[in-house]
């Protein structure tokens, strides 16, 4: 559901959100994977690797969040909304192949022998977990509220990188109480990381697939909507409804049926009040197209 345009994020807080994300990533991965060479630990350096695609992943959302902000011109008339959905899948495809890669080499590593990991790089683990959770909430609260699924996968990307760290540290942890034989406990962890990476690097594939697919909203969406036009006076019943996303943007077309006599000066009025309405009930409406049509009432049989 859409919520009041004061309330809504600006395409600049959620720009400034990608860049410190591309900082903070920046800096998580360098951090990581000398703690996973210097601590022999090849969970933590999995997990390098992912906060580098976090910080690609970062630079993509941005990137998008600029572009997609521009304003519609005579080659792009509808905006460049698309770009969001863009960066979306492009976050997600970086994702699956991280996972991959991990999985991949974790899998080497538990067929290797080789010794266990140092106990300190808990301590960068249980770090690294608490400024990624911090900061996937901060980012998805944005996320939902301006509806951008650009911002949304970068949320999902950073949460994922948490949970690849947890996973991490339970496996460095058992492998250091486990003692001899327990070594291949944290390879075992960097594989589960993988699978958490590829299971939501596929649903944000998904999703941003649906925007660029031009699926409709949320039913709660085309309730509004539809709500809106028939609240309005002079509006005697909806013929069709047709609701796109691009961006954070909706764009409404619908078909509003009125007295066959209104002249075509009242229908235009009142076509203006059924696009007043709609934008005042959701204010991410951007774009309301009304085709007038005759109210032509079922005859009994």
């Amino acid at each position: 559901m859409s919520v009041a345009p004061a309330s809504r994020p600006s395409a600049t807080q959620s720009q400034r959100l990608a860049q410190l994300g591309i900082v903070m990533n920046a800096g998580l991965a360098v951090i990581k994977l000398l703690a996973g060479l210097l601590g022999n630990s090849y969970a933590l350096v999995a997990d390098a690797v992912e906060s580098a695609t976090d910080t690609v992943g970062s630079l993509v959302v941005w990137s998008g969040l600029h572009i997609a902000s521009r304003d519609p011109d005579e080659h792009y008339p509808f905006g460049y909304g698309r770009a969001e959905a863009l960066a979306a899948a492009a976050v997600a495809a970086m994702m699956l192949g991280a996972a991959v890669g991990i999985a991949v080499e974790a899998i080497t590593e538990i067929r290797t022998p080789h010794h266990a990991p140092a106990w300190w790089t808990l301590l960068v683990l249980a770090a690294v977990i608490v400024v990624k959770s911090q900061l996937a909430k901060r980012v998805s609260v944005v996320g939902e509220a301006s509806g951008s699924v650009a911002v949304t996968a970068d949320a999902w990307h950073h949460r994922a990188d948490a949970i690849s760290s947890g996973a991490a540290f339970l496996g460095i942890t058992a492998a250091l109480i486990g003692g001899p034989g327990w070594e291949p406990a944290d390879d075992w962890a960097a594989l589960v990381a993988a699978g958490v990476i590829l299971v939501n690097g596929s649903l944000l594939l998904r999703t941003a697939l649906h925007d660029l697919m031009d699926r409709a909203p949320e039913p709660e969406v085309m309730a509004t909507v539809s709500n809106a036009a028939l609240a309005t006076v002079g509006v005697r019943a909806i013929e069709k409804l047709k609701i796109r996303k691009s961006g954070t943007a909706f764009y409404v077309d619908i078909h509003v049926q009125a007295d066959p006599a209104l002249s075509l000066h009242d229908a235009h009025i009142l076509s203006g009040m059924v696009k007043t309405a709609i934008r005042q009930r959701v204010p991410a409406a951007m774009g309301v197209l009304i085709h007038m049509e005759p109210f032509e009432p079922m005859e009994e049989s």
